[in-house]
């Protein structure tokens, strides 16, 4: 074995920090610190989703699907907002094509 561990790499850096801590036996003590996490964001406008936890794909991946997700169309990857104006849009496009077959149809008569 080349002596490394998993939990306690040998040299700290930019994705493995450490600090210094004292146990209450006296002895000092590196701790490694967990990566910081992020919020998971809306694909179209890129903002924090809300109700979805911040946490490590590999803690996020041990999450039930529940806590993953909301429950509403696009939930857990587009915000309320961005879903809001899909709705709108779909339903925009299909009054106008509405609107186009009644003029082609009176342009007929």
């Amino acid at each position: 074995s080349s002596g490394i561990n998993a939990e306690c790499p040998l040299r700290p850096g930019k994705s493995n920090k450490t600090r210094l801590s004292k146990t209450p036996g006296g002895k000092l003590v590196t701790m490694y610190s967990n990566k910081t996490t992020q919020l998971p964001k809306c694909g179209d406008c890129k903002l924090g989703l809300r109700g979805i936890p911040a946490v490590r794909p590999t803690k996020l991946a041990g999450l039930s699907r529940r806590v993953k997700t909301i429950s509403r169309t696009y939930g857990g990857t587009k915000c309320s907002g961005c879903v809001r104006s899909r709705i709108v849009r779909a339903f925009l496009i299909e009054e106008q094509k509405i609107v186009a077959r009644v003029l082609k149809a009176q342009a007929k008569k």
